[in-house]
């Protein structure tokens, strides 16, 4: 059983960053993709960055040019970097991991204040 654990979420002003981190206690290359999810208040859970065991970086529009994801195999480690934060970016944050199961962390919540 794989085991994420998000952190680094918080509250942020409008134009702030914020940096996740979600730590699997497993071994990244096993995994086949990794990514980050938001759920905002009263909606469904959306994809916003996901990167493949090739390294290939995929974000959602909305967040393009602003967020960063990336990994690092000697800690186990997959971090969103978070940067022009607005007030829309507001929600639960999800790592996930996808191996022959996808696996979920249990999200952190960041909240962007204007």
């Amino acid at each position: 059983q794989v085991q994420l654990r998000e952190s680094g979420g918080g509250l942020a002003q409008a134009g702030g960053s914020l940096r996740l981190s979600c730590a699997a206690s497993t071994t990244l290359f096993s995994m086949n993709a990794m990514g980050w999810y938001r759920q905002a208040p009263g909606k469904q859970r959306d994809l916003v960055a996901i990167i493949s065991s090739d390294g290939y970086k995929n974000y959602t529009d909305s967040v393009k040019g602003r967020f960063t994801i990336s990994s690092d195999n000697a800690r186990n480690t997959v971090y969103l970097e978070m940067s022009s934060l607005k007030p829309e970016d507001t929600g639960v944050y999800y790592c996930t991991m996808r191996r022959n199961l996808v696996y979920w962390g249990q999200g952190t919540q960041v909240t962007v204040s204007s």
